[in-house]
């Protein structure tokens, strides 16, 4: 009988990149679905540029890079649409672009291509064009407009303006904010079938909202005007980045000790950024600071060996 020697993994499985892509995009489709209902064709037009522009990137660099070009690797889609979600339907287009060469350029290939990369591509991405065009990117329309017409998101109502935006409006979309803020039970379904179809790691995002819940639950009580749990847990892009982003498995730690301290840790920046400074928001920033720490978390909640 032949001896076969290859390299590791010896076994194989339908977890492959493609499959997991796709899985994540199947489960990004009501939120989708949702934000094209709302903001018509500015949904569509941002959507369109942010995938198109990362999918040629990824073709470009690759090229230049002398890789194979994988036809069914739905990586570079996952990150424009995932881009796109986290930008202002009234983006242009030359700054989704931008936006997203730089998150496919900078975010992933420069630090040697998918598996390898530091921080999470969409949102180094969002940050990016955050620096470099402010105003657009804390501009936003209402619902149903088919205009500009600026529109404060609800975490910036309630915090520069203490108006409270009714929970049923945050539950089903009817508000301002990033095309993935729009609709928090169509994130709350694309985020439970991850978890139940085991794509996404339920540690991170359980430990996250059950911190959000806690902080907000007790600073309730001593002080109401700074919202509810229901209010911090459907406004902003919470639930996108607790079940899209923050589960990221390349960003993320590979214990699962180190999970529950990156959950809670991105928690607790996110409702400090939203209690303290002048940003009404903290999601990016809070999971682009713990991919950061990654490598520290790993170190230090590495299990102890027995042999």
């Amino acid at each position: 009988m032949p001896l076969i020697i290859s390299a590791s993994p010896h076994s194989n499985s339908r977890f492959n990149t493609p499959f997991l892509m796709r899985q994540v995009i199947i489960a990004l489709l009501p939120a989708t679905f949702a934000c094209v209902f709302f903001s018509k064709y500015h949904a569509l037009f941002l959507i369109a540029n942010c995938i198109t522009s990362a999918v040629l990137t990824e073709i470009i660099i690759l090229k230049i890079r002398k890789k194979p070009i994988v036809a069914n690797d739905f990586s570079a889609v996952v990150t424009g649409l995932l881009l796109a979600l986290i930008l202002p339907p009234t983006t242009t287009w030359y700054a989704a672009w931008l936006g997203s060469i730089f998150a496919i350029f900078i975010g992933k290939h420069l630090f040697g291509g998918i598996g390898f990369n530091i921080f999470n591509p969409a949102l180094l991405g969002r940050a990016f064009l955050m620096a470099a065009y402010p105003k657009m990117l804390t501009t936003y329309i209402q619902p149903f407009s088919v205009d500009t017409i600026s529109g404060a998101t609800p975490l910036a109502l309630k915090k520069f303006s203490h108006i409270a935006t009714p929970t049923l409006k945050l539950f089903l979309g009817n508000v301002s904010g990033s095309l993935g803020e729009t609709s928090a039970i169509c994130l709350i379904v694309g985020g439970l079938y991850l978890l139940i179809r085991k794509i996404a790691d339920w540690r991170i995002p359980l430990s996250l909202l059950s911190t959000i819940i806690f902080i907000s639950a007790i600073t309730y009580i001593f002080k109401p005007e700074t919202g509810s749990v229901f209010f911090h847990l459907f406004s902003g892009g919470l639930l996108l980045g607790a079940f899209f982003m923050a589960t990221d498995p390349v960003t993320t730690p590979v214990t699962k000790t180190g999970r529950y301290v990156f959950g809670v840790g991105c928690a607790m920046l996110i409702m400090v950024i939203r209690y303290f400074p002048g940003l009404p928001e903290g999601v990016m920033y809070s999971i682009l600071f713990m991919n950061a720490l990654v490598p520290l978390i790993n170190k230090y909640t590495r299990p102890k060996r027995f042999a």
